[in-house]
């Protein structure tokens, strides 16, 4: 499954990608969001491996992230694997003039097992979720204003 979400930020590129590239303010945009550690590689760097943990709803949910692109302020892409999913997502910033960008993603979701049966029955959940954070990122970063 493919799709693509995006949201205009009303703050310049160099503002918005300072405030996503900070490990920090995860916790501000993506509230499900437990604990953040590193495995491997050097944190927010291609080849970098994490361990995500996440509570939705009633259950937790742990992931590893492997950083796979970083072309900073362009691109920051990797992947995210769980039990029975596994999810790349590339983030574009692209700047729509001096105040205003354009935060763009491109998923991929591939599932196994159970997740399978999940995806064909409610397939719009996945990018629902998807703008969500995209969502929940512009209004962090809006309300954190200008540098």
């Amino acid at each position: 499954m493919k799709f693509t979400c995006e949201i205009e930020i009303g703050l310049p590129v160099s503002r918005v990608v300072e405030l996503f590239d900070n490990i920090d303010n995860l916790k501000h945009w993506q509230p499900g969001l437990v604990s953040f550690d590193s495995l491997s590689g050097t944190p927010g760097q291609p080849g970098a491996k994490s361990r995500l943990k996440y509570i939705m709803g009633k259950r937790e949910i742990e992931m590893i992230e492997t950083i796979t692109v970083r072309n900073l302020p362009h691109e920051f892409s990797g992947t995210y694997e769980a039990k029975g999913v596994w999810n790349e997502t590339k983030n574009f910033f692209i700047p729509l003039d001096e105040n205003r960008t354009l935060y763009k993603t491109e998923n991929e979701f591939r599932m196994s097992g159970f997740m399978k049966i999940i995806a064909f029955l409610m397939p719009g959940a996945f990018k629902k979720e998807s703008m969500k954070y995209l969502v929940q990122f512009k209004e962090f970063a809006e309300k954190a204003g200008p540098a």
